[in-house]
């Protein structure tokens, strides 16, 4: 039992010191409002954002306040993190829980717009960021990919989860400084890319008070050990692609796989990984959404990271205060079922009561 508590405090030490070996300089936070982004190609219906919960209003857009920023987290070009807020109009001059959400993979934070309008109309201030390369960071559909083959090249960045969890956590300086958002009652959650950076940057910084990675989470290096990192690797494979070559192998084997996650996200299957970062959360509130056939997450590499997390919120005596859902049959999909239950999970932990009346 005592080899299987994690050292939190340690944990985050180390991590940021492995953040901030990489970084440009840092500057003062400067906050600039913007203008909407017009994007030419709308976001698709999704059916799982649509089934967020909301509050009922007849003309909700009227209502509704908008913001958009840019936050400068460092120097240098990516260090202009853009950020949408969203909040209802006559809720300003008091202080609101908040909650981050984050976008997947080739998505932005636009695309994020009915779930930040949802929980806007429920009396949260919503916002979203793009995350690093992405949306307004991209200068075209290959910025990640790009990104990702140089921090291959060159080990001077960490465009693979680590970059975007250094701008959440200059959000955080930010967001408790907001006159309208209560400092102790910050959420986060996210979807795919967006649930690994959720999920990191809660480890990180115990700021980010609630927490709801959506298939996101999982073990790096047991799907390693394990030869079930395909599915994981295909979903940015040109930078393994471009290692494979340089390496001189034939295909993209495990030892690879190994040594890009070693360059690009450095710790991210060894002292960083999901057994020692997901039970760092605990005691703050934690729901941990998955499929039970998600090739990307593969649900039996969770085992020991779900028991140790349990051990730590057991040692704190709030067991309760941490749940794992892998909802059967579906794959690497964020689901209704899912949207709900983290919605709920929200308004029972940031002690928010949604208004009487709720479409869902």
């Amino acid at each position: 039992m005592g080899e299987a508590v994690v050292d939190a405090d340690k944990f985050r030490a180390e991590f940021l010191r492995v953040l901030r070996s990489r970084r440009s300089p840092e500057v003062p936070l400067n906050v600039k409002r913007t203008m909407p982004i017009q994007e030419p190609n709308p976001p698709a219906f999704s059916k799982a954002m649509a089934s967020c919960p909301k509050a009922t209003f007849s003309n909700l857009k009227d209502l509704l306040h908008e913001e958009n920023l840019h936050l400068t987290t460092e120097e240098g070009e990516q260090g202009k993190l853009p950020i949408l807020i969203i909040s209802m109009k006559d809720s300003r001059q008091q202080k609101r829980p908040a909650i981050v959400f984050l976008h997947s993979t080739n998505k932005c934070k636009e695309w994020l717009r009915p779930l930040l309008e949802a929980y806007a109309s429920r009396g949260y201030v919503a916002i979203a960021i793009d995350s690093r390369y992405h949306g307004e960071r991209a200068k075209n559909k290959t910025t990640y990919y790009d990104a990702l083959i140089s921090s291959w090249k060159r080990g001077d960045t960490m465009p693979f989860i680590f970059d975007t969890v250094w701008d959440l956590i200059k959000l955080a300086d930010y967001l408790t400084k907001r006159e309208d958002i209560d400092p102790c009652r910050i959420g986060i959650t996210g979807e795919s890319l967006g649930g690994m950076h959720a999920w990191f940057a809660a480890a990180a910084d115990t700021r980010y008070s609630v927490v709801v990675p959506i298939i996101g989470v999982q073990c790096f290096r047991w799907a390693i050990d394990n030869d079930k990192w395909q599915a994981r690797v295909e979903s940015i494979k040109p930078v393994f692609e471009e290692a494979r070559i340089e390496l001189g192998m034939n295909e993209i084997n495990k030892e690879v796989v190994k040594k890009v996650w070693n360059r690009i996200a450095p710790g991210l299957v060894s002292q960083f990984g999901s057994i020692y970062s997901v039970p760092a959360i605990a005691p703050r509130p934690l729901l941990l959404l998955n499929g039970a056939d998600d090739p990307r997450c593969p649900i039996a590499g969770l085992d020991a990271p779900v028991s140790k997390t349990q051990v730590a919120y057991q040692k704190f005596g709030c067991p309760e205060n941490f749940k794992f859902i892998a909802q059967p049959g579906i794959g690497h999909e964020m689901t209704p079922e899912m949207v709900k239950e983290a919605s709920q999970w929200f308004d029972r932990f940031l002690g928010h009561r949604i208004k009487d009346q709720l479409l869902d």
